[in-house]
């Protein structure tokens, strides 16, 4: 069965029984309909003086078309836990419709270890989405306005850096001119639109702690600059108030549950080759609180998702990963050794050994980190045994414990083998010392630097002269300590994504610049990378429609 007909199958749980396996009360929860719910956030304060259960991160190879299945995992895992009898919580970004319309059709996990309602969590939801976007689109709007009534803050319309957003992929939207038929519509200029997960206001939403810091955080947002090149806030524009004011709802952790019903919170979705990939700190912290394990996720390969999880999240958050779980399929490392997409299912041991040259070089990453590292082998039906226990074998060589899953078509009981061996990590006697890979105070050349040559496996970075100042200012107007959010291309340690496997020597340049002042970051565009998404030429809307009972079919 597809992954929606088995969802729509699944007998649901009332919230209100979710809740009761985290022990909120009744008072603490605001359902939206019968399966899902917002977690108050002033009852969120009294959770405090609660010690923290353990974290359990999940990442993966390098992205290809034949799918790695992160989400699929995180659920899997998060249902084996709790099958052995540890209180569990997932923890997952909230999808896009961008993607969920373009290429990927859904994001809730598949098979057998899903969050549910699927279709709920993948088409509005709650509405978050909506709520940051046009909390973005009203700083936008003041932005102009104040323009158009006198300019006192004497913006230089040449330095306007805050574009509109929308929850779409929309090539046509990327370059603009907007403001045109006459004075009564504003001063004429270029402009343009990111897609809503692209969004500072997204990245400050899941890296805020409560609302305080959220309306703080908006403030601090720059959002264009005077002819001298001093900077404009939000908060110089009053917007924090009424963004604060659109947002305030949204700040509170989704929930719902697995296939298995246990608890899952979905909240947030900054992409991770635009964004830092990490749901939301207030749900981590408020799973973290309620339950023994959480296990979440950080989006794309671990030199994406991964790296920003412990040097953004875990830096402003105060976390740290207990264990780190790669997530590995048999057929994506086909493609990392040479294999076309249409020869998957032909077995393949060289292709195999040779695509585990980048499952090798994203466990050494992880080892840098500090966390102890687990690979998950995602099983498919096409995989050989002689292909699997390369896998295990390359792994073991590399001083990790390689673990077949079976959780899409089995659910938890497919992966109690991770779970032991993930319980067997955190309850042992040695201590981790989950660290970030550079210090705040290198310059912001030498973050990137680093990460490009320890991880992406670099030889250098490069920059035009124009780059390398806007940096020198950055540093010179007080930026200079923040980290970096590096955006490039998930389908390649390098900035070509048709490089698979580990590529090595390479120079990656940096194209731009931007400032993400509140939500905590300095974005370093790497290469040839889009903050608004097309639809492809196939988009998976053709196939998302209505059935005659009403219900949805085409998510996957």
């Amino acid at each position: 069965m597809k992954d929606i007909d088995i969802a729509q199958q699944a007998t649901l749980k009332p919230i209100q029984h979710i809740a009761d396996k985290l022990g909120l009360p009744d008072d603490a929860l605001h359902p939206f309909g019968c399966h899902k719910a917002k977690v108050d956030l002033t009852y969120l304060k009294t959770l405090e003086h609660k010690s923290d259960g353990k974290l359990v991160l999940v990442t993966g190879i390098t992205p290809t078309p034949a799918g790695e299945g992160k989400t699929t995992t995180t659920v899997g895992l998060t249902d084996a836990l709790n099958r052995l009898g540890h209180a569990t919580s997932a923890c997952l970004r909230e999808p896009s419709l961008g993607p969920c319309f373009g290429m990927k059709g859904g994001a809730a996990g598949g098979g057998y270890a899903q969050v549910v309602p699927m279709e709920d969590i993948n088409l509005h939801f709650t509405g978050d989405f909506h709520a940051i976007s046009t909390a973005h689109n009203l700083l936008s709007a003041l932005i102009d306005n104040h323009i158009h009534w006198g300019n006192e803050l004497e913006f230089d319309q040449r330095r306007i850096v805050w574009r509109r957003v929308m929850d779409m992929n929309d090539r046509a939207l990327r370059q603009i001119t907007c403001a045109l038929g006459g004075p009564n519509n504003g001063f004429p200029r270029q402009d343009g639109f990111d897609i809503t997960v692209a969004s500072e206001v997204m990245a400050i939403f899941c890296l805020a702690r409560d609302i305080k810091d959220l309306e703080h955080r908006l403030g601090n947002i720059v959002v264009g600059y005077r002819r001298d090149n001093t900077p404009i806030t939000a908060k110089q524009l009053n917007a924090p108030g009424p963004m604060s004011v659109l947002l305030k709802e949204a700040l509170a952790p989704n929930l719902v549950q697995t296939l298995e019903h246990n608890p899952a919170f979905v909240h947030g979705g900054p992409f991770a080759n635009i964004a830092h990939g990490c749901n939301s700190v207030i749900a981590t912290r408020t799973a973290l609180k309620l339950s023994d394990y959480v296990v979440t996720e950080a989006g794309f390969g671990a030199d994406l998702g991964a790296e920003k999880f412990i040097d953004i999240k875990c830096r402003s958050a105060g976390l740290s990963p207990d264990v780190a779980v790669i997530v590995a399929t048999v057929r994506a490392l086909k493609m990392h050794g040479g294999v076309a997409k249409e020869a998957l299912d032909t077995e393949n041991i060289e292709a195999v050994r040779a695509g585990c040259d980048n499952l090798v070089r994203h466990i050494d990453n992880m080892k840098q980190f500090g966390v102890p590292v687990l690979v998950a082998i995602n099983q498919f039906v096409t995989d050989s045994e002689a292909e699997l226990a390369v896998i295990r074998e390359i792994s073991e060589s590399s001083g990790v414990r390689a673990e077949l899953c079976s959780h899409w078509s089995d659910g938890g009981a497919g992966t109690e083998a991770l779970a032991l061996q993930v319980l067997e990590l955190t309850q042992s006697e040695t201590s981790t010392s989950c660290h970030a890979l550079y210090d705040n105070s290198e310059s912001l050349w030498d973050k990137v630097r680093t990460l490009a040559t320890r991880l992406y496996g670099a030889a250098d970075i490069t920059a035009d002269q124009k780059i390398r100042n806007h940096l020198t200012m950055l540093e010179e107007t007080g930026y200079g300590n923040l980290p970096v959010c590096i955006a490039k291309t998930q389908y390649s340690f390098s900035t070509d994504p048709t490089l698979k496997g580990a590529p090595s020597g390479h120079t990656i340049p940096i194209r731009e610049v931007h400032l993400s002042a509140g939500a905590g970051f300095v974005v370093v565009v790497c290469g040839d990378i889009m903050t608004m998404p097309g639809l492809p030429r196939d988009p998976a809307a053709n196939r998302i429609r209505l059935n005659d009972q009403g219900n949805v079919e085409g998510l996957f």
